[in-house]
């Protein structure tokens, strides 16, 4: 099942919007390859935050 921008995993409800966006993007691209559910989940949020160090942007909310 493809997560969505309002429907993805609870790991992911810290994140600020554009790196929990891009964990979705490699989530949903993994499951396509193959991946099981939390591995793909796993993998796109470890990757999501390379991504947001990368550029730069706040991975979590404020206060977690």
């Amino acid at each position: 099942m493809p997560w969505t921008k309002k429907d993805y995993p609870d790991s992911l409800q810290n994140f600020m919007a554009p790196v929990r966006n891009k964990a979705i993007e490699i989530a949903n691209a993994l499951l396509e390859e193959g991946y099981e559910e939390g591995r793909a989940i796993s993998i796109a949020t470890a990757k999501a935050k390379e991504w947001g160090e990368d550029h730069r942007k706040q991975i979590r909310k404020k206060g977690h």
